[in-house]
């Protein structure tokens, strides 16, 4: 980290852009690191507070902002994301983001990076350490439901944790979701195809991701099979991507319960309908990931049980992946230095 110049009082700040976040962030590393990261979050070590947004009903969207401070790692950085749906017909993201790391001993601005890809990857390596934690050491075959940003990053990442030999895409365009194949069959080199109905997708599946804006479930719990585990990372302002069935049959485990049953549009609709409707209670969720890693809570037990992986994103993760490619980025030398 940079610290102020006591004669000049200013601050050099590093400035990186998507292709160099992109190069500099270690996925494998990330999850590794993230492991460590959501034990401290289940220990109360961090200080994380609810994200807090601002809506732009017209478009359906929302700015938020994510601060966290990681007393193991020395982190300190804010998230400001803009999450608008209805890009996707724009063909435009529809995360948008950028992260400011600042000096944790003198809150001095140290860098601001892209925050689109880091947006992405902490929530694939996030996904990818539940599935090392709870799929069946034998998983086989990926289904990734949706065609975005997130089902390409899942597709990525759920492999290095386990012997994926197929993968299916399927999303609300089936020709879409043939494109999104070919493109991970390419970059992966693992027989991938795409499916012309999300049932198609999960049948006889053994790791299931589901990554969409859906409105309406894309993900019922009448198709899953005995010993699946599912990821579910969809931010979905105004509906759900998992129906209640599947929520209710599953062994459920969350990155923070404070975060996942947040009030809209912070929360996970998947949990606090089912929870507002009767159907779970909050005790439904077994365990938070970092108990997992510390062995608080064993997870799956048994090979035909049905695991739930629920995601809406923590601060920390953006924290310590933007602190990786900092320290990257110092030791490689690169980015452009800027005066504030």
């Amino acid at each position: 980290m940079t610290t102020p110049n006591p004669a000049t009082s200013i601050t050099p700040m590093l400035f990186l852009n998507r292709t160099e976040v992109e190069r500099l962030l270690d996925l494998d590393a990330l999850i590794d690191a993230l492991a460590s990261t959501m034990a401290e979050v289940s220990a109360g070590e961090i200080s994380q507070p609810p994200r807090i947004g601002a809506q732009i009903a017209e478009r359906d969207g929302n700015l938020l902002v994510m601060p966290a401070y990681l007393p193991g790692s020395g982190s300190l950085a804010v998230k400001l994301v803009s999450v608008f749906p209805l890009n996707h017909a724009l063909g435009v993201p529809s995360h948008q983001a950028l992260i400011a790391v600042f000096d944790a001993e003198t809150g001095a601005p140290a860098a601001v990076m892209d925050g689109e890809h880091i947006t992405a990857m902490r929530t694939a390596a996030g996904a990818a350490l539940a599935t090392r934690l709870l799929a069946r050491p034998d998983a086989k075959v990926l289904a990734i439901l949706g065609t975005g940003v997130q089902a390409r990053a899942h597709a990525i990442a759920i492999p290095r944790v386990r012997p994926i030999s197929e993968i299916r895409v399927a999303g609300r365009d089936p020709n879409k979701a043939k494109v999104v194949a070919k493109e991970v069959s390419d970059e992966l080199g693992v027989p991938t195809q795409g499916t012309g109905s999300f049932e198609d997708a999960v049948t006889d599946a053994d790791v299931i991701c589901a990554c969409t804006h859906a409105d309406t479930p894309v993900l019922l719990g009448e198709w899953l099979p005995p010993g699946t585990h599912v990821n579910s990372v969809g931010l979905n302002f105004q509906g759900r991507e998992l129906d209640e069935e599947v929520v209710r049959r599953s062994k459920l485990f969350v990155e923070s319960r404070q975060a996942a049953l947040a009030p809209a549009p912070a929360g996970a609709n998947d949990l606090t309908w089912p929870i507002r409707d009767g159907i779970i209670k909050e005790s439904h969720i077994l365990a938070e990931i970092g108990e997992l890693v510390t062995g608080a809570h064993p997870g799956r037990n048994s090979d035909d049980q049905v695991t739930l992986y629920k995601s809406v994103g923590v601060a920390a993760q953006d924290a310590v992946a933007a602190g990786l490619v900092l320290s990257a980025a110092i030791e490689k030398g690169v980015g452009l230095n800027i005066a504030m």
